[in-house]
């Protein structure tokens, strides 16, 4: 019989040994999601036996890990903005920093009376889902190329209850979405391809690709959208895009691809690092916009 103390050394060892980051913790939360367990038990109660069962998952999940799967894939599940989303491989998983570009999305939208709202690139809805459950009064599209991400999107709208408030709706950028909209969100693929292959393995060999890619300098999508977005933005209108670390002063260099009236600035994210960018046509959208 294996003791929870002995499980964890052994996968703490397996995980070191295959160059996964934080093996120690990494190994705590395989076996914390194993036994359905709180992290204190693992620390009061190391000589606890795991029955056979539950000794041969333990080591599925090790294992999988071990090949650099993310935790996220392995679990399912993600959490962002307070909510667990689901996510399997047909998804990017959702990054702690995109909270900066919902959170902004929410003080630009605040005194907007039902406002439509575009995600561009929506993945597994997590933007989308978020700004509809924190926002009652929001309409809004969210816009995959991925018909596999949006069957993980859908997921997720059902178990939030979102599904009458969320289209979802396959094809590029904004070319599906119905009519104007008054703000557009965009998490697109900003990854420059020279720099794919420095990513690490958790990353390159599980996320989709096509999330990741954003062209030689990483900003093809980003442009295209930007061209796009005057048409489609009603009166007062705002984008909001996450970029690349170091994307600022490229991404405000097309602000004016939008309109020669538009105006961009960047904003911070929690490691103090420029990760949004917000694009106003003119500056009356909180004053009552389409």
């Amino acid at each position: 019989m294996t003791t929870l103390g002995e499980a964890l050394v052994r996968a703490e060892a397996r995980l070191n040994l295959s160059g996964v980051e934080d093996a120690r913790a990494e190994a705590r939360l395989l076996l914390q999601h194993t036994l359905r367990i709180a992290s204190a038990h693992l620390y009061s109660h190391p000589e606890q036996t795991l029955s056979t069962a539950e000794a041969g998952r333990f080591r599925d999940l090790v294992s999988r890990r071990a090949k650099h799967e993310p935790t996220a894939y392995i679990f399912e599940s993600q959490p962002f903005f307070g909510r667990e989303f689901f996510v399997d491989g047909r998804v990017l998983i959702p990054r702690p920093e995109t909270e900066v570009l919902v959170q902004m999305a929410l003080e630009s939208m605040r005194g907007h009376r039902a406002p439509v709202v575009a995600d561009v690139g929506t993945g597994c809805g997590a933007i989308a889902i978020t700004l509809a459950m924190e926002n009652p009064d929001l309409r809004i599209y969210g816009v995959d190329v991925s018909a596999r991400a949006l069957e993980v999107a859908r997921i997720n709208c059902l178990r939030y209850n979102v599904a009458d408030r969320v289209t979802l709706l396959l094809g590029d950028l904004l070319d599906p979405v119905p009519g104007k909209v008054d703000m557009v969100v965009a998490n697109l693929p900003y990854v420059a391809d020279p720099d794919l292959a420095t990513l690490s393995p958790e990353i390159a060999r599980y996320e989709p690709r096509i999330a990741l890619s954003g062209g030689p300098d990483g900003l093809r999508l980003i442009r295209s959208l930007l061209q796009r977005a005057t048409t489609r933005l009603a009166s007062g209108g705002r984008v909001l895009l996450e970029i690349g670390h170091n994307q600022e002063a490229p991404v405000l260099s097309m602000v004016g691809t939008c309109s020669p009236e538009a105006e961009g600035q960047a904003f911070q994210d929690f490691n103090g690092l420029s990760r949004v960018v917000t694009i106003n046509l003119r500056n009356d959208f909180t004053q009552g916009g389409s």
